[in-house]
C-alpha cells in the first residue's frame, strides 16, 4: 500500500466495565484528529473506575438487508407478502445455506404501490455482516423469483435496510447490536472529577439533548457527540467507519437518585466485527487482541464484547462533555489549549 493515511491514536482508561459480556478494566484505543477527545474520554473513564464501573447489557443483535421487488399490482404484492409469511422455514433454509455463521431471525415487509421492500434480518457471528447478509439476500431473491411468478427484480438493496443513512426504522427494528451502558456517579465523585453537580448534568441533558434534539428535528437521537467517540473507536479497531451514521443515533438518559447521578447511554445500532475486511492491519489486530476480542470463543461472542466496550467508551466521552458544558467557557479553553499551536 502506497502512502497510507496516518491517524493519531492513543489509548484511554482504564475503563471499568461490569456485566455478563465484559467484567474487567480495559484501556481503549481511539484514533482521531480531535485531540481533546482523549483527555475528555479519559476523564469519563476515571469516573467509571471511581464509581464502581459501567454496567452493560446487549438487548438485541441483528444485521439487515432489504431487497426490492416489483409485482404487477398492489394486490399481487399483498399476495407475495402473505406467501412469505407462510414460508419462513424455507426462507430460513435458503439464508442459512449461504454461510455457516448466518442465523435467520426474521423478515419485515413494506408495500408501497406495487413495490415490495423485504427486510431480511440475520445474526452474523463475529462479522459485522454487511457482505454476509448481502450474499443471503442474493440467494433469497433467486428463491423468491422462482417461487412467485411475475415478480420483477429491482435491487438487492432497497434502502429499507437502512445502511449508512439516518432513519427511524433501524432504531425500531434493529440493525447491529443494541447496547445499553449505565453508571451511577456519587455526588462527591461528580464534584471532584467532573467539576459539576448531578443536578446540572440532568438539567443539561433535558434542555440540550432532549429539547434541543426535538427542535432540530433529530430522528431517534438525543445525545451530544456519540459520533466522535464511535468514529475514533471504529478507526482504531478496523470497522467500516461510515456506520457511525446509524451508530450515532442513540439516547442519553440522566436522573438524580438521592444525591447521586444515574447516567446511561443507549446505542441501538452498533455495527462492529472482529473478523472480515479491515481486520488484517497489524495495528488493528493488536488493538483487538489487547481488548480481548481475538479469543477462541463461541461465534459472535468477540463482536458482542467489542460492542459492549464501544458503548462503555461512548458513555465516558458523553458524560465528560456534558460535564464540561455545564461550566461556561470550559469547552473552548480545552480546545484552545490542545489544538492551537
Amino acid at each position: 500500500m502506497e502512502n497510507p493515511a496516518i491517524i493519531p491514536m492513543k489509548s484511554i482508561g482504564p475503563v471499568k466495565i461490569n456485566g455478563s459480556v465484559v467484567n474487567e478494566e480495559l484501556e481503549v484505543p481511539l484514533a482521531t484528529f480531535e485531540t481533546p477527545l482523549w483527555p475528555s474520554t479519559n476523564r469519563g473513564a476515571r469516573v467509571s473506575v471511581k464509581s464502581g464501573g459501567i454496567y452493560t447489557v446487549i438487548t438485541d443483535d441483528r444485521m439487515s438487508r432489504s431487497v426490492l421487488v416489483e409485482a404487477g399490482n398492489a394486490g399481487k404484492a399483498l399476495q407475495t407478502v402473505r406467501f412469505l409469511k407462510t414460508h419462513t422455514d424455507e426462507v430460513k433454509t435458503v439464508v442459512e445455506k449461504t454461510s455457516g455463521y448466518a442465523r435467520f431471525l426474521g423478515l419485515n415487509c413494506e408495500i408501497n404501490a406495487n413495490m415490495i421492500f423485504i427486510r431480511l434480518e440475520i445474526e452474523t457471528g463475529d462479522a459485522s455482516g454487511h457482505n454476509m447478509v448481502t450474499k443471503a439476500a442474493d440467494a433469497f431473491l433467486d428463491w423468491l423469483l422462482n417461487s412467485v411468478k411475475d415478480l420483477k427484480y429491482i435491487s438487492v438493496s432497497g434502502n429499507y435496510c437502512v445502511d449508512k443513512k439516518v432513519s427511524a426504522v433501524n432504531g425500531i427494528l434493529g440493525r447491529g447490536k443494541n447496547v445499553i451502558a449505565e453508571l451511577v456517579v456519587p455526588e462527591k465523585i461528580c464534584a471532584r472529577y467532573l467539576k459539576t453537580t448531578p443536578a446540572k448534568i440532568v438539567e443539561l441533558y433535558i434542555k440540550k439533548n432532549l429539547i434541543g434534539s426535538i427542535l432540530s428535528g433529530g430522528i431517534r437521537t438525543a445525545n451530544a457527540h456519540f459520533a466522535n467517540i464511535l468514529l475514533a473507536f471504529y478507526l482504531a479497531t478496523g470497522q467500516d467507519a461510515a456506520n457511525i451514521i446509524e451508530g450515532s443515533q442513540g439516547f442519553v438518559h440522566a436522573e438524580q437518585r438521592n444525591s447521586d447521578l444515574y447516567f446511561s447511554v443507549t446505542l441501538p445500532n452498533i455495527i462492529v466485527g472482529t473478523v472480515g475486511n479491515g481486520k488484517d492491519f497489524e495495528f488493528v489486530r493488536t488493538n483487538l487482541r489487547n481488548l480481548g476480542c481475538l479469543e477462541q470463543r463461541k461465534p459472535g461472542d468477540n463482536s458482542k464484547r467489542l460492542a459492549v466496550i464501544a458503548a462503555a467508551t461512548v458513555l465516558c466521552g458523553e458524560l465528560s462533555l456534558l460535564a464540561a458544558l455545564t461550566n461556561k467557557g470550559e469547552l473552548m479553553r480545552t480546545h484552545e489549549k490542545m489544538e492551537r499551536k
